[in-house]
């Protein structure tokens, strides 16, 4: 992983010697809240509904065991014992009293962590593939070029007051990991037939109030380019996007406003007159940054499956290994999911001993990282096989080996109403109910892959839009109502799920569930999976079935009432 060098270490300790100040005035009443947000912003710091929630960048998902250890140590001695891990690969610590921000800022410089444009109309974390540099599906190692536009981007002085927030997604996988498409900028590293390896280009992705599909920009951009081509989106839209709307003032609304062809054509121009000059990634500059990402000194362990040893008898363990693992790159070594979705348990949250517990785990088995994912699960990238067993035992120990990687009850939750001041309903809560219903894992074993994803607000932190199944809370009169939509996808056939009906009251929402999955299974294919059926047969089935039966309930109900007045 990337280290710093002492540029950053003294980019970052200037940082935190200046937000210091900047609290002390804000305490001391020199300057406003009017006056101190878009500082605290800039430093990643929110005001919610009920105190100051820190958010802490975790660049491209990529975390060293003495990192997990500090955001460890910050829950206990600065929050109440846990972290938040987001969709966005970054983690979120929701009771800092303002005077402790500083401090925590001091703490986790010492260990290369920051959290700098987490927040604000900028550029925002750039994420990617969770799996980078194991994959066997992948192309090349994305991360390199992911440092590159990070370094790129902080402070940038042109983008620092951009019309609206701004996110980036690179992969460099055949499979999307990294839902480039429902970005402001999605970068997937591609091959051309002659061997040259650049990027395919999307722009104008994203969910929130206007959730839009990205569209390609342009096929395929050298590595060289990549930042002054980036560079080039930004300054159109910087120029171009509106300020005047918060609602109409991300890139893909500029983009469907001008059109594709028009805007390629605007940035071909702007970029015409930067390509060649100092932005150009150099392939020494090139060969530096994969430095930092060198495979680990792997084992020549050989085949050594453990699918054919006797742990396959406990069906236990048999069970995590199918779902909570999988294929790698290296032979004799596999990817291991870490479920943050247990029982009871809101999703992503995560306790600071258990991140103790996972730092010593990969300090053991998996070279002393550990990565996160925007669908809220942490991964132990590189163990080897024969070490699976002892690892389960000890993730077991911790609350960690969940085995419901991809079911239902692996959803992603938004932490709502119970701490977002944006939220108009709840999350967590709906997330709970959602466990007791369903929580035997034999039937979500049967039910097979389903991706749910709920949001509290139309800003869809929980990525509903794009859910196999989504849920948004909305405010009726001041009561907490749910929409769902069906068939959303963020992978490579990314779509945006259709809303099937009217919103439901708070206590039908399991119900519906309930009713959604009945029609899934009394109409699936022998092996099809839950977004292969809503595809084929569309949404009118699974309408009729969730409204029908209530309204003629209703309808009963208001007559029974009438005959009894």
């Amino acid at each position: 992983m990337y280290r710093y060098n002492h540029h950053d270490q003294a980019l970052i300790e200037q940082r935190v010697a200046q937000f210091r100040d900047q609290v002390r005035r804000r305490l001391s009443g020199e300057l406003s809240e009017d006056d101190f947000k878009p500082l605290r912003l800039r430093n990643g710091l929110y005001l919610q509904r009920h105190a100051y929630m820190l958010r802490v960048a975790v660049p491209y998902g990529v975390l060293s065991s003495r990192q997990l250890r500090m955001l460890a140590h910050i829950a206990r001695a600065y929050d109440r014992g846990f972290g938040h891990f987001t969709t966005r690969q970054n983690i979120q610590f929701n009771w800092p009293a303002l005077e402790r921000v500083p401090d925590i800022l001091g703490e986790l410089a010492r260990v290369q962590m920051h959290a700098i444009q987490t927040s604000g109309n900028c550029v925002r974390n750039i994420t990617s593939d969770p799996l980078a540099g194991v994959a066997a599906d992948e192309i090349e190692d994305p991360r390199p070029h992911c440092e590159a536009l990070r370094q790129w981007s902080t402070l940038h002085p042109e983008f620092a007051w951009l019309p609206r927030k701004f996110k980036i997604a690179v992969t460099g996988a055949i499979a999307d990991r990294a839902a480039t498409q429902l970005h402001d900028i999605g970068l997937r590293l591609t091959r051309t037939e002659g061997g040259d390896v650049g990027f395919r280009v999307l722009v104008g992705g994203g969910m929130g109030r206007t959730p839009v599909i990205g569209k390609t920009l342009r096929e395929f951009l050298p590595k060289r380019h990549l930042l002054s081509y980036v560079e080039a989106i930004l300054r159109i839209y910087n120029l171009q996007g509106r300020r005047d709307n918060l609602h109409k003032a991300r890139i893909k609304i500029l983009v469907n406003k001008l059109g594709i062809n028009k805007f390629r054509e605007l940035v071909e121009a702007e970029w015409s007159h930067i390509k060649d000059g100092s932005l150009m990634l150099t392939n020494r500059r090139i060969e530096d940054l994969a430095a930092h990402f060198h495979r680990p000194p792997y084992a020549d362990v050989g085949e050594q499956p453990v699918r054919d040893s006797t742990w396959m008898l406990d069906t236990r363990f048999a069970t995590w290994y199918k779902h909570n693992t999988e294929g790698h790159r290296h032979s004799g070594y596999r990817i291991v999911h870490v479920s943050l979705k247990a029982p009871g348990v809101p999703p992503g949250d995560m306790t600071a001993a258990q991140m103790d517990v996972l730092a010593d785990l990969a300090d053991r088995y998996s070279f002393g990282e550990i990565r996160t994912t925007h669908e809220q699960n942490l991964v132990l990238a590189d163990v080897a096989e024969e070490d699976l067993p002892s690892l389960w035992r000890a993730l077991q120990l911790g609350a960690l080996a969940t085995p419901n990687i991809g079911t239902l009850s692996d959803m992603i939750c938004c932490p709502g109403l119970d701490f977002c001041a944006l939220a108009n309903a709840g999350s967590i809560p709906i997330a709970e109910r959602i466990n007791r219903k369903f929580h035997d894992l034999d039937r979500l074993y049967d039910l097979g892959e389903i991706k749910l994803k709920m949001s509290g607000c139309m800003n869809a932190c929980g990525h509903h839009h794009v859910g196999h199944i989504g849920i948004l809370g909305v405010d009726k009169h001041g009561k907490e109502w749910y929409q769902f939509t069906l068939g959303g996808s963020a992978d490579d056939a990314a779509q945006l799920g259709e809303r099937i009906g009217p919103a439901v009251p708070k206590q039908r929402v399991v119900d519906v569930l309930e009713r959604i999955l009945n029609v899934y299974i009394d109409h699936r294919l022998d092996g099809e999976r839950f977004l292969g059926t809503v595809r084929r047969i569309g949404i009118t089935p699974f309408r009729e079935h969730v409204y029908a039966n209530h309204s003629e309930s209703k309808n009963r109900s208001q007559r029974m009432a009438a005959l009894a007045g």
